[in-house]
């Protein structure tokens, strides 16, 4: 279930609760007159059923709620009430099926964002891999692939392109297009650094640690996982569950991949490696085989299924049809 917080003018909260109440997917109807202060109107709250929350958001914001008002949205964990027994009954599919398409793409905008703690948690992870290929240890590898956090502008480039949100893009990519290149930079120079003081193993190469070499010499398989794994990823970002998405930042190895390529050529500008082997040494950052992409399709998917989630006969607000002719936000044809 998901509880609905709204607020909004008294001639516009009087359609929104007649909405409401004529929805058997929806329960706990409250109106609450003249409660709010700013903006000033009315409150109501309601519990709906989480497979029809979407659908029921989508008809709040036709009646411009958003520009008026507000609708807040918060899960329930637990609900003891045969009132809201019936109306998930009365919802069409599963519980834990359900896709709040609002949901994911607020989580996904949040991700995306360029901050000084995105640049940092980039610039640590890289670091975290980069004494991992020193040392040839996997579990720093895994390390750093979950402090990593690059797999959200990634998801949100995703959610962007199959909503044809053009601000969106433009804010992943920048995160992207900065994160990458200031975590390499600080790594190459870290990792010369490292060396210049002597640090770095005596019977450290660059070709020769095999437990940690897999990361810059993708094959199919490694393909295959990106895919699978950033499926998975985009999934779980429509579940309130975080296991899912922390076993994907583990099977993705998009932070320490790049830097073995990347930061080689970097380090021979420079004029130097470190020293040993035929090329430059520990310099993780991005993803060299293409991985980029490949949460596409599952936000397409996922895009689908919150459109098409189908509407009760007697259900106010816009019906099926007139639902598939007109595709909220530009989103992909079903």
């Amino acid at each position: 279930m998901v509880h609905l917080r709204i607020v909004a003018p008294a001639e516009i909260a009087g359609k929104a609760l007649e909405l409401l109440e004529g929805s058997g997917s929806v329960c706990n109807v409250i109106l609450l007159e003249g409660a709010a202060r700013k903006p000033v109107g009315d409150v109501i709250l309601c519990d709906v059923a989480s497979e029809d929350a979407s659908v029921i958001v989508e008809d709040l914001e036709e009646l411009d709620i958003p520009a008026q008002g507000s609708i807040a949205l918060e899960y329930i964990d637990t609900h003891i009430s045969d009132a809201a027994d019936r109306a998930e009954k009365h919802a069409p599919g599963l519980p834990s099926d359900a896709v709040i398409w609002e949901d994911v793409e607020h989580r996904t905008e949040e991700m995306t964002e360029l901050s000084l703690f995105f640049i940092a948690f980039m610039v640590l992870a890289m670091l975290i891999a980069a004494v991992g290929i020193l040392l040839d240890q996997p579990i720093l590898i895994v390390g750093a692939m979950v402090v990593g956090p690059e797999f959200g502008p990634l998801a949100g480039l995703c959610v962007a392109i199959v909503e044809k949100r053009g601000p969106l893009v433009r804010r992943s990519l920048a995160a992207l297009g900065v994160g990458f290149p200031v975590g390499v930079a600080v790594t190459v120079v870290v990792s010369l650094a490292l060396d210049a003081a002597g640090l770095v193993p005596e019977d450290f190469k660059t070709d020769d640690h095999p437990l940690t070499g897999f990361i810059s010499n993708p094959d199919f398989f490694s393909f295959l996982v990106a895919y699978i794994a950033g499926t998975a990823g985009v999934l779980a970002l429509t579940s309130t569950k975080s296991g899912a998405l922390i076993g994907v930042l583990i099977s993705v190895t998009t932070i320490p991949a790049r830097g073995q390529h990347r930061a080689r050529r970097r380090a021979r500008r420079l004029g130097r490696g470190l020293g040993r082997g035929s090329a430059a040494g520990p310099q993780p950052a991005g993803d060299s085989d293409g991985r980029g992409g490949h949460p596409l399709p599952a936000a397409a998917l996922v895009r689908h299924a919150a459109r098409a989630s189908p509407r009760r006969p007697g259900t106010p607000g816009r019906g099926t049809a007139d639902r598939a002719q007109s595709p909220r936000r530009g989103a992909l044809p079903a």
